[in-house]
């Protein structure tokens, strides 16, 4: 798996600690940080970097995630990328929670070669940030949002949330509005929903009922359109020029490397008797990890796997994708999934033409789906 006939140019980094675990979360992040552990991590990332062969590859992006990568000492991070190959264009992401500001400065990242902060602000409303399990406030997001633009980053993310227990429709609709008026270039607006394995699985909360929830989507989505931020994925909004690369190459089904605690990885192999998916996935645990970083799970994804892959992806873009994309990406025709296809034109849920959905399909892509699976 060391070499791949793909031309992937996407890194993704995962930083595995947290300060608190969020009762929504179920990425894989660890509450526990030690300072001791920083340097051996980052031996742990470089080696894992250099065992998939990536040292002479260029990257189109990076996307350092979490956890909470804004506990990541800066100078760590800048040792880090200094041994991944870039360009003038690369876009290098990493993930900032407001609370953890005195770990860092955004010079620092911007001198270790950070050129887009997403900052993960999930609400304005101090209320509903405690009900969250958020370790800072809405004044504290305000904050760290302009220290950002002060220290000259030119591509600013805030991840919001919306539909979280107790939220009324005017709530969510006022934390689009002040993050509106700070002007951020990119808003990641996404609805919660209640994962396996986290706290509020075990002790779900009361959330907004369906007819709040469908209030608060139109709404919302309109008030964005109408202040400039074009939806080009479900949860996905951006100025012109400023929609985030590296989630586009997932969402288009592209390839990509990870590195790092629970990291995955997607890769492709094209050969004379067609086209190979692999997922990769490393070792979740940070103290495993350190000690074994080049372990690595590699599953094949079957041509049956990648037509609900290819779709979950593809079909969340506003302006889906062509079938030649599926077809160059699952190595399958059109033509085999062309009978359900119909079906589901016919019911004016996608266009006929296109790997794309119609704008009331875009409102039921679970129901979609289920056709492939």
């Amino acid at each position: 798996m060391k070499k791949t006939s793909v031309n992937s140019t996407a890194l993704y980094i995962h930083y595995p600690w947290c300060l608190k675990k969020c009762p929504y979360c179920d990425f894989n992040s660890h509450e526990g940080r030690k300072e001791n552990d920083q340097e051996a991590f980052l031996q742990a990332l470089l080696e894992d970097f250099f065992g998939q062969g990536l040292k002479e590859r260029e990257f189109a992006s990076i996307f350092i995630g979490g956890g909470t990568p804004s506990l990541f000492p800066p100078k760590l991070i800048s040792r880090l990328l200094s041994n991944v190959k870039t360009n003038v264009d690369t876009e290098i992401t990493i993930e900032v929670n407001p609370g953890s500001s005195e770990h860092f400065s955004f010079a620092e990242l911007r001198n270790a070669g950070i050129n887009r902060v997403s900052i993960g602000a999930q609400s304005f409303d101090d209320a509903i940030l405690k009900t969250i399990g958020r370790i800072h406030t809405g004044g504290e997001i305000i904050k760290c949002y302009q220290q950002a633009r002060s220290s000259r980053i030119k591509n600013i993310n805030l991840d919001l949330m919306w539909g979280m227990p107790g939220q009324t429709a005017s709530q969510a609709i006022q934390d689009l509005k002040t993050a509106v008026k700070l002007k951020p270039d990119h808003i990641s607006w996404y609805q919660l929903t209640i994962e396996p394995n986290t706290i509020f699985a075990s002790s779900k909360p009361p959330l907004p009922d369906e007819d709040t929830q469908c209030s608060i989507e139109t709404g919302g989505s309109r008030m964005l359109k109408k202040s400039g931020y074009e939806r080009y994925e479900v949860s996905a909004f951006s100025r012109e020029g400023k929609a985030c690369r590296h989630n586009q190459n997932y969402w288009k089904f592209g390839d990509y490397f990870g590195v790092g605690p629970g990291a995955h990885g997607k890769l492709t192999k094209f050969e004379e008797s067609g086209v190979r998916i692999f997922r990769t996935n490393k070792l979740k645990r940070p103290a495993s990890y350190i000690k074994n970083p080049t372990h690595t799970f590699i599953k094949e994804v079957s041509a049956a796997e990648s037509v609900p892959e290819f779709l979950m992806n593809a079909l969340r873009l506003e302006d889906g994708v062509d079938w030649r994309a599926f077809e160059k990406r699952t190595g399958l025709l059109f033509e085999d999934i062309q009978g359900e296809w119909k079906k589901l034109s016919d019911r004016g849920l996608v266009e006929p033409g296109r790997c794309k959905t119609t704008e009331l399909g875009f409102r039921y892509l679970d129901s979609i789906l289920q056709a492939f699976v």
